[in-house]
């Protein structure tokens, strides 16, 4: 990584690593509803200060003990807890977390930054379920904020006047397979793409530049 980029992506978010965050559950619960799916990208920069997608991780989990998995939520998400595939490949909600977050901790590390801020598609839900999982996992150091995050619902209803994650996708100029929804793989990857062009589009406009100047940041 060159030099200057971890020093532009600390600065763009006042020392904030954004991740791009995308979960799939058993209901819209988050204390007693299952967490099924979950999967980050991590973000970088170029020279340039453009937002880039980095790499991807995801994993099936394991309901926890107890969980309320409701058939309307495995309808709508497509998920079959009895697929061989997921069931060789579902982790425990705490090891998945774990294995989500060590890769998060080593892109704060190389961006410089202080701490890791979500990025969700009407983030508030994905954000209410991470917390409650990290909760009952016990997990003491999330790389998290714990309550603010970057919403591209709102954002691309601001830019593009679209708040569906598909249709905002189009907007942008993203391609978006409506067959592939509702996978947190997928969507994450979406999203990441969709809140990157956000961004770029602003620093393109000017917007950016203007906020540098007006904070007394701009070396020139």
């Amino acid at each position: 990584m060159n030099d200057i980029v971890p020093k532009l992506m600390s600065g763009r978010f006042r020392g904030y690593l954004p991740v791009v965050v995308d979960l799939e559950t058993g209901g819209f619960n988050a204390r007693t509803d299952a967490l099924l799916e979950i999967a980050a990208v991590t973000l970088t920069m170029d020279e340039q200060g453009n937002l880039l997608p980095d790499e991807t991780f995801s994993f099936h989990i394991e309901p926890f003990e107890g969980a309320n998995v409701e058939q309307s939520a495995l309808d709508f998400t497509g998920i079959r807890l009895d697929s061989p595939l997921r069931q060789n490949a579902a982790l425990k909600e705490k090891e998945a977390l774990e294995e989500i977050f060590r890769p998060i901790r080593k892109a704060l590390k190389s961006h410089q930054c202080n701490r890791a801020i979500l990025v969700g598609h009407n983030a508030a839900f994905d954000h209410g379920f991470l917390n409650a999982a990290v909760e009952r996992a016990g997990i003491k150091r999330n790389p998290f904020h714990p309550f603010s995050s970057f919403d591209t619902a709102t954002l691309s209803g601001l830019v593009y006047g679209q708040t569906v994650l598909a249709r905002a996708c189009r907007a942008a100029g993203i391609p978006f397979d409506s067959q592939e929804a509702h996978s947190a793989r997928y969507d994450t990857e979406r999203t990441a793409d969709l809140f990157c062009a956000i961004v770029n589009r602003f620093k393109d406009l000017g917007g950016w530049d203007l906020a540098l100047r007006e904070q007394g940041m701009d070396e020139d």
